[in-house]
């Protein structure tokens, strides 16, 4: 093997294969029990569709991708064989598993990856593609919903022997329920969507006061994103690591645990940062945590790439939380510590062949992944969307960048803020530290904001370095999220050519047509840098006005108003909530007065800048 020939080890990973029938990828075998996959659609977009298609291309699959309005010209449209548009009349039309799969039966595709995110873990769409004849690249449809329902897991859990984190085993119908419940266990509690996951539906509340918001704020957002406002209630840890381990199965009753993530640096409950191997974890705690996630998963039949996520306290008790039935975005870092590339291995399973490695599975070095976003870390990582200007990516050992974005790109409001994921490998935490902020100093994008100067500040940060960073990190070292925000300058380039690409649709089937075209004219235009300020991470976004307006700072649609007119407020309460990017970003009073006129309603759509309310002072 190439891991075993001196001098020629990538990384110093080393990845052992089992059986003796264990065959590449795409091959027949000879038992009849494998299905060739030849063709795979892509339910998914930036990233990881481009993720998808490169480990398609590499096993000679070729790829169907999927486009919804202004996206004909994405990279993840460009680099797939062929590409659909969806027509459809949601307003997100990934989440339109009937069109998607009518388009898989177009195409002729035998496959279908539905990446994470949208519909990866939607059983009822599993099930559809499977029904319409074609393969499913993900774990079976009873698994996902089993796990999916995070009520349901718990009890799963219970019965494998793995202790969940102390909560509620049934649903909890009320706010007068939920505060009975707290009073038995004590604050502070977590309320969370029972069909949730990615921090959404999660709130926490601290008292008594405070539960009925957390509540109502929680089943709206459950409802909002995942069609299904059941919550319960979890005892909330205060100073947790959040620790989650990859696991693998295939049909041939093979599960494979690998080692740990270490994802504990968070805003709102989602990931920023994540690492592997956890700096808190030691080799007893290690073993345990792989025991009980492949004890866990062979309880329910898995199949195919999971992440069980787990809260490790300090004494190095850990607790289940839930189980993602899905590749993770953060997958990237177990590849790099164990060389062995999750996507292919998905489709392998999928193909009907046993896993290419097993329980001697080792990890060599060290590996940290920053999530690159759209966001302004000094408005409480309020999310930016725009066209990038410029787009300069690093490069050199142990520097490796997943993106769906380039120059010209456009970040669309209606989906995430994600630009690019930078990972890097060490051969230790120091070096792979060292490693990563020389890779975000050498990252360049401009036009928009995005979080780069954020992970700096955090990489350098001595509770980061020690290794002692938990989920309240943000909360308790406010002073990351002071950045100094450098000038942003748009550039358009002049083409260098006269000849240009254009993008037709014949029958919603996308081609690409090569047409000459006049030079246009560069242009560039330079916006003044603003003054630095540090949020606490508690602000989902820090008091926005302009005089006697309350105006938001963010394009999106008004899901929330806490404020009627005539009422009085003081600086800092809740006047709406505006979605933007998938993304709830509160907006508060700037100061004290009494509400005038009130511009803002549930359901509208509000552009950046534009007046919510107006503040007046109390006669």
């Amino acid at each position: 093997m190439l891991a075993e020939m001196p001098g020629i080890v990538p990384f110093g990973m080393i990845v052992r294969r089992t059986g003796p029938d264990c065959v590449g990828i795409g091959k027949q075998m000879t038992d009849g029990k494998t299905r060739r996959i030849a063709r795979v659609l892509i339910a998914n977009r930036g990233e990881i569709a481009l993720r998808v298609i490169r480990a398609c291309r590499e096993l000679g699959i070729a790829t169907v991708a999927i486009y919804g309005e202004g996206e004909q010209d994405a990279l993840h449209v460009r680099a797939a064989d062929d590409a659909y548009r969806i027509t459809s009349e949601r307003a997100i039309p990934y989440l339109d598993g009937d069109a998607i799969v009518a388009i898989a039966q177009r195409a002729g595709a035998d496959a279908v990856h539905p990446g994470y995110g949208f519909l990866a873990e939607n059983a009822a769409f599993a099930q559809a593609v499977e029904a319409a004849g074609i393969i499913f690249i993900g774990p079976r449809p009873e698994t996902i919903t089993a796990m999916g329902d995070k009520v349901e897991a718990r009890r799963i859990a219970v019965a494998g022997g793995v202790s969940p984190v102390p909560g509620t085993t049934e649903p909890v119908a009320s706010v007068e329920e939920a505060i009975a419940w707290a009073q038995e266990v004590g604050y502070p509690i977590a309320v969370k969507a029972a069909g949730g996951g990615g921090g959404r539906g999660f709130r926490v509340a601290r008292s008594e006061a405070e539960m009925p918001a957390a509540f109502e704020g929680s089943r709206g957002e459950a409802e909002r994103y995942f069609a299904n406002p059941t919550v319960y209630l979890e005892r909330y840890l205060e100073h947790p690591r959040h620790i989650e381990v990859q696991v693998f199965a295939d049909a041939h009753g093979n599960v494979v645990a690998f080692p740990e993530r270490d994802c504990s640096v968070q805003r709102r409950h989602q990931k920023l940062i994540e690492e592997s191997p956890s700096p808190a974890v030691t080799p007893e705690i290690r073993a345990a945590l792989r025991e009980a996630t492949e004890r866990l998963a062979s309880s329910v039949g898995y199949l195919g790439a999971g992440t069980v996520e787990y809260l490790l306290d300090a004494d190095g008790s850990f607790y289940f939380l839930e189980m993602n039935t899905r590749i993770q975005v953060e997958h990237t870092v177990s590849e790099m510590v164990t060389g062995i590339d999750l996507v292919a291995e998905q489709i392998r399973v999928a193909e009907g062949h046993p896993l290419s490695f097993d329980h001697d599975l080792v990890a060599t070095g060290w590996s940290i992944e920053c999530r690159i976003n759209a966001e302004d870390a000094t408005k409480g990582f309020a999310p930016a969307p725009g066209t990038i200007a410029t787009y300069r990516e690093p490069a050199g050992f142990g520097v490796r960048i997943e993106s769906g974005f380039a120059a010209g790109g456009t970040i669309l409001p209606t989906y995430d803020s994600l630009i690019a994921k930078l990972v890097v490998w060490g051969r230790d935490r120091d070096e792979a530290i060292r490693r990563m902020q020389r890779a975000l100093g050498d990252f360049t994008i401009g036009g928009v904001p995005t979080t780069i100067g954020f992970h700096q500040r955090v990489l350098a940060h001595e509770a980061f370095v020690g290794g002692g960073a938990t989920t309240t990190f943000l909360d308790e070292h406010p002073d990351v999220l002071t950045i100094d925000a450098p000038t942003v300058e748009a550039v358009v380039a002049a083409p260098e050519t006269t000849s240009s690409e254009v993008v037709i649709e014949v029958n919603g089937r996308r081609f690409d047509v090569r047409i000459t075209a006049p030079e246009t004219a560069s242009a560039s235009v330079k916006r003044p840098a603003r003054a630095s300020r540090a949020v606490n991470s508690r602000d989902r976004v820090a008091h926005h006005g302009n005089g006697n307006d309350v105006v938001s700072p963010v394009q999106g649609t008004i899901i929330r108003v806490g404020v009627t007119a005539g009422q009085g407020v003081q600086a800092g309460d809740l006047v709406a909530v505006v979605e933007a990017m998938k993304m709830e970003n509160e907006i508060t009073a700037h100061k004290a007065g009494v509400i005038g006129e009130l511009a803002a309603t549930v359901g509208a759509s509000i552009a950046a800048g534009a007046a919510l309310a107006t503040i007046v002072e109390a006669s």
